[in-house]
């Protein structure tokens, strides 16, 4: 067993931070996460991702921007959104910032995805009702898009 300590390419892990930011936006948590499951040190990845976020490789606001118009565009709604950008590690502020900025018709997205599920048909009864109240909320929709698509 070798006590010395491993030394670390910064090179190499800044060549694997670029790859997965090639593919995709990264949140800075997400790219964390999949640097340290590659058995990347954690003092020098923070190094490397602060370096790379304060260059604009890496941008949490750009992550942010791009995350919800993939969603929106899958006909997710925001309270969804917002809390699938929280589970990525994107704070509070910039999520309520990316979401104004956004110009996502909520309204439109749930009418579209409501009426392509249901194909224009009423609820049988308030048991439909209540289940199809219950669809649009788990897509992320809040609770006045829901009322105005069902009342």
């Amino acid at each position: 067993m070798d006590d010395k300590p491993q030394t670390v390419n910064l090179a190499d892990l800044r060549d694997a931070a670029l790859r997965l930011l090639a593919r995709r936006e990264h949140s800075y948590k997400e790219l964390s996460r999949k640097l340290k499951q590659r058995g990347w040190p954690e003092p020098e990845l923070e190094s490397v991702l602060s370096d790379l976020a304060e260059k604009g490789l890496q941008s949490d606001e750009r992550f942010a921007e791009t995350f919800i118009r993939s969603r929106a565009q899958k006909a997710y709604g925001p309270v969804r959104i917002r809390a699938e950008l929280g589970q990525r590690g994107i704070d509070r502020a910039q999520i309520d910032r990316a979401l104004r900025e956004t110009d996502a018709d909520w309204l439109g997205l749930a009418s579209r995805w409501y009426e392509r599920r249901y194909r224009g048909t009423p609820p049988a009864d308030m048991k439909d009702k209540s289940r199809r109240q219950q669809a649009l909320a788990r897509r992320g929709f809040d609770h006045s898009i829901v009322r105005d698509l069902l009342d």
